[in-house]
């Protein structure tokens, strides 16, 4: 495998679909269609451009599909979307969506048709910047290969870089593999540096203080 770490930009919009398009869930996830762009959309916005158009687009899981990806379009074209893609061999295989925290309205496990989410808008105030993780998506081939961990190693250094205080996760709170856990693995958190600081039913809410990680 040859692994590189790009993060995201208008400019790799291609790749961007490329990767959802075609391998994200190939392997059948529940969670087909998505193209990660639900956690920074409102529940008004989340009817309106998902589910109202779903009919205009031929309606049922096709339709659902294609309102699903021209929203993401917009928001890929306007950098609402930020993260980074990872590329075998200038191929695309995996995704992580990572954004200052008070850009995202809810993180943890959601699913857009049942509303469910844990919303942060009243969490997201204070001196602190925070930068928030809230989605890892590896294609099937690659899982279990350090892909996350390469894409969550370039999120901390780059934050680092941008001044941020912090790297915030959300993972479920169970120690054991689960290959369609997008909001990442604890073990895999916990091996990088980070620390549980508060639970949210079964979200974990765990931080990296980069300020403390001068040689990571």
């Amino acid at each position: 495998m040859d692994l590189t770490v790009k993060r995201m930009s208008a400019e790799l919009a291609a790749d961007y679909f490329d990767f959802f398009d075609n391998r994200a869930f190939s392997d059948d996830s529940p969670f087909y269609p998505c193209y990660c762009d639900a956690f920074q959309m409102t529940e008004k916005q989340i009817h309106a451009e998902f589910f109202e158009q779903m009919e205009k687009n031929g309606g049922g899981k096709e339709g659902l599909r294609i309102s699903i990806r021209k929203s993401a379009e917009r928001m890929v074209a306007q950098n609402i979307i930020q993260g980074y893609l990872a590329y075998d061999n200038g191929v695309s295989v995996g995704w992580c969506n990572a954004n200052d925290r008070a850009n995202y309205v809810r993180v943890g496990e959601f699913n857009p048709a049942r509303k469910s989410g844990y919303y942060i808008a009243d969490e997201a105030e204070g001196s602190e910047k925070i930068k928030s993780i809230v989605c890892f998506e590896i294609a099937p081939s690659h899982r279990g290969m350090g892909v996350a961990s390469a894409l969550l190693d370039r999120v901390c250094e780059d934050a680092k870089k941008d001044g941020y205080d912090k790297v915030e996760v959300y993972p479920v709170a169970r120690q054991d593999y689960e290959p369609l856990d997008f909001t990442g693995p604890v073990h895999m958190y916990e091996k990088a540096g980070f620390v549980r600081v508060a639970q949210r039913g079964n979200m974990l809410i765990m931080q990296k203080d980069l300020r403390q990680h001068d040689n990571q």
